[in-house]
């Protein structure tokens, strides 16, 4: 098991920014892909940003590419979600998944966090 916890969330006005942060914990973090997914009310959940286990690959929906970067620090076993420009489309439950398999911007992850809600106004 790999326990992951998300925090971040919050009321932003449109145009501003939000870091969200996910913590796992239960094994060596280092050694897993993380992706961030979201889903808001009544759609399905989607694939937002992905990153492997060094951070040299990074994938990203076409809707946050260029506003949206996703990050992590090994040493603290932590993958971030850094969210700029955000829109009132981007409200949703934010979701981090860990895989110890690459899965670029596939959803077929095997952790999964409870979410932390971002909600943008305009």
């Amino acid at each position: 098991q790999v326990p992951l916890v998300e925090s971040g969330g919050g009321l932003v006005q449109a145009g501003g920014s939000l870091r969200l942060s996910c913590a796992a914990s239960g094994r060596t973090f280092n050694g897993l892909s993380m992706g961030w997914f979201r889903q808001a009310p009544g759609n399905e959940r989607e694939f937002v940003a992905s990153i492997n286990w060094s951070g040299a690959m990074t994938g990203y929906a076409n809707s946050v590419k260029g506003r949206f970067t996703i990050s992590r620090d090994n040493a603290k076993n932590a993958v971030y979600l850094q969210m700029n420009s955000l829109k009132p489309e981007d409200t949703a439950v934010y979701y981090c998944a860990a895989s110890p398999t690459w899965r670029g911007y596939g959803d077929d992850y095997d952790y999964w966090g409870q979410g932390t809600q971002v909600t943008v106004y305009s």
